[in-house]
């Protein structure tokens, strides 16, 4: 008895009794893990919610908004402008073929051959012809390449074996495969006939394997005049094939031009004000800032996803002795962060180049457009997480989400079969269909066929030279309808509703699914009960002792 005495009256003289420091212990880790959860509750709210929580303004939203705007903007003056330049080329090159093509009728490149001697020099005779009078026939501002104040000339050459000897009659021949090429140089205004002109240049027929001729001509659009835009000046370097290397009697010609465009060495434009390319470009900087701060609010953003994952990590490995499932890992990297990021460094690369072209450095409109093109795809395709925060909206973006780890699965096996009845159709049908010559049409073929287009032709362009292959050609065909689209396009459809409904049924429960949703469903708390916002000063730890110790106040009060 005097013992317990003595140990009551320990008690009673010491301020704090051995349980004391275990009950602080316990109130502070608890106190840590509430704040955790309202830090890592406040990470996923929307703006709205954050406002509210914490009175922070939507500064990211607001600048997505207005980068969508500026952006579309851009986008839609570089594609005007890119418009004009394609037209101007497009329409040179048909004004090329109907100049130096005898005889060319529009839409018919595909079949426009030669098959006789005589008519390869007519031909190539009646190329030189115009070249030489281009001032007395073109309708456009066409003229010859200049270099030290001389006319460039027409570059005319052959590729042949270096000898051979052919006697189809006996079934023998002799070749050397090395290839030797024959140029001539043409200048204009001196326009003869080749086998006149040029006695010793002469066309190997049996061992020829193409002709080439190359010439430059500069021309300047004009049209940019009524869009207030300084004219380019263009080298459309003007390549005509004569292409032999079937040997089959056909000789197949083609031309293509390859186009340059550089600023106009000198200039005057009087009766229209021209367009000041340094508003553009200012324009074009404000773009390029409005992305760099994107892209560091969204880095910081994810690298704050990254450490809130940590302490979640690190609090389930100490407290509940397991390890964080990889799906709750990933919930902390948003997807749609890295999204606007891509987007950014690609809006930000396009806007360097366009005002690079626009002070006429580059002239690569193809390569800014894809940039412009697929940073702003990836700008409004990231509106749809701001529509995700609405409860109806929101289950086609979790639908996605969830069904895509199957469909990928779904369609590596798809493609397997797919690119199997590819080689089976290229192999088989392609000495006999035009549409499966190539293993590039033969999928678009396919493609086409799984959409339901195309499909009675593709079944009766298919040649009767050879019975067995026209039988195999309909077994082929069929069974690759069927199979796509009676089942394996109907599977497809089957996975995305089926996760659609799931989807649907867990929003409806409202119930959490996750290890970390079940975490964060502990925490009750509403974004404007004040308990979000935090002092700078007292810390995190601190703000949530208060905010508790507040509460335990409040309950003993209404208790009493």
């Amino acid at each position: 008895m005097e013992d317990s005495t003595d140990l009551y009256d320990s008690y009673e003289t010491n301020d704090s009794p051995p349980w004391a420091d275990h009950q602080h212990q316990c109130l502070e880790d608890q106190n840590k893990v509430e704040c955790l959860r309202r830090k890592i509750k406040y990470y996923f709210m929307n703006p709205c919610e954050k406002y509210h929580a914490r009175g922070r303004k939507p500064w990211k939203l607001a600048l997505q908004i207005i980068k969508i705007a500026i952006i579309t903007i851009q986008l839609v003056s570089f594609g005007l402008s890119n418009q004009m330049v394609v037209t101007f080329k497009e329409e040179n090159l048909m004004t090329f073929k109907h100049l130096f093509l005898k005889d060319y009728v529009d839409g018919s490149m595909d079949t426009y051959a030669v098959y006789r001697q005589d008519d390869v020099y007519d031909y190539i005779d009646y190329i030189i012809e115009k070249y030489g009078h281009l001032h007395n026939i073109t309708v456009g501002n066409h003229e010859y390449e200049k270099k030290d104040a001389m006319f460039t000339p027409m570059s005319l050459c052959q590729d042949f074996y270096q000898n051979g000897t052919i006697y189809p009659s006996d079934e023998t021949f002799e070749i050397d495969a090395q290839v030797v090429t024959e140029c001539l140089e043409i200048y204009p205004m001196y326009n003869p006939k080749l086998r006149e002109g040029y006695p010793h240049f002469e066309l190997y027929f049996k061992r020829m394997i193409s002709v080439t001729i190359t010439f430059v001509l500069k021309a300047i659009n004009l049209q940019t005049v009524r869009h207030r835009e300084l004219p380019d000046c263009y080298d459309f370097t003007v390549i005509i094939t004569f292409d032999n290397q079937a040997h089959s009697g056909r000789i197949k010609i083609n031309l293509e031009n390859d186009v340059d465009i550089n600023e106009c060495r000198d200039w005057k434009v009087t009766g229209a004000y021209a367009r000041n390319v340094n508003l553009t470009v200012l324009f074009d900087c404000l773009i390029i800032i409005t992305c760099i701060t994107s892209f560091a609010l969204c880095t910081r953003s994810v690298i704050k996803g990254i450490q809130l994952q940590f302490e979640y990590t690190l609090y389930c490995r100490r407290n509940c002795g397991k390890e964080v499932p990889l799906s709750d890992k990933v919930e902390f990297l948003n997807g749609w962060y890295f999204l606007i990021i891509i987007s950014d460094m690609l809006t930000i690369i396009g806007s360097i180049l366009k005002i690079e072209i626009q002070t006429k450095v580059l002239t690569s409109y193809d390569i800014c457009s894809i940039f412009l093109g697929i940073g702003t795809m990836f700008v409004w395709i990231g509106v749809i997480r701001y529509m995700g925060y609405f409860r109806k909206y929101n289950i086609l973006i979790l639908t996605l989400r969830a069904a895509f780890p199957n469909v990928i699965r779904f369609i590596c096996c798809a493609a397997i079969i797919y690119i199997s009845y590819c080689f089976c159709g290229w192999i088989v049908l392609g000495p006999y269909h035009e549409k499966f010559r190539t293993l590039n049409t033969v999928s678009e073929c396919l493609f086409s066929l799984i959409n339901g287009d195309d499909m009675f032709p593709t079944f009766k362009n298919m040649t009767h030279k050879s019975s067995l292959v026209w039988v195999f050609s309909r077994v082929y065909l069929y069974s690759f309808v069927s199979l796509f689209i009676y089942m394996i396009l109907s599977l497809f459809i089957t996975i995305i509703t089926d996760t659609y409904d799931t989807i649907k049924q867990q929003q409806q429960s409202g119930l959490p699914t996750s290890e970390l949703q079940k975490f964060l469903s502990v925490c009750q708390d509403l974004p404007n009960s004040g308990l979000y916002r935090l002092d700078e000063k007292k810390g995190c730890f601190l703000d949530c002792f208060i905010n508790r110790f507040r509460r335990h106040e409040e309950s003993l009060t209404s208790e009493a």
